[in-house]
């Protein structure tokens, strides 16, 4: 077992995967609704659901490799995909699913600190930036439907 291995904890490599999972989910959620995107509206926010998309997946990449540097084995599951059918239905839930990875990430963030682990902290630091900017987005997607 390598140093790293020995550093952090089953709940914390938990939550890693638990984060991939959340990724990879909105990736492909947010890929769906740039396809069916519909109307004039649609149109207007197809780039920013593609946009969303591609960040999405960069950062189910960044905490894979961390997962597996430390140890761990990273998911190939996501959690569940809910496209929506109609435009304010995808941003309604778009929106929830970022609020929960920004509740995901702060005990990322908790629990990295706890552990002494500042390469995972400043990743999630990061993306939680990220992530709060994406609800952002979404928020004011919204007052326009």
């Amino acid at each position: 077992m390598s140093m790293a291995q020995k550093r952090v904890s089953d709940e914390l490599l938990g939550l890693l995967n638990e984060a991939i999972a959340n990724e990879l989910q909105g990736s492909i959620q947010y890929m769906w609704q740039h396809v069916l995107a519909m109307g004039i509206k649609g149109h207007a926010v197809k780039g920013e659901f593609r946009k969303i998309a591609i960040v999405e997946m960069k950062h189910a990449e960044a905490i894979a490799e961390r997962l597996h540097y430390l140890g761990g084995v990273p998911t190939t599951q996501t959690t569940p995909i809910v496209v929506g059918d109609s435009l304010k239905a995808m941003i309604e839930q778009d929106k929830r699913d970022e609020e929960k990875a920004i509740a995901l990430y702060i005990k990322v963030l908790e629990q990295a600190e706890k552990e002494n682990d500042p390469v995972t902290k400043k990743l999630f630091e990061d993306i939680l930036e990220d992530e709060q900017e994406h609800h952002h987005t979404f928020t004011m997607l919204l007052e326009d439907l």
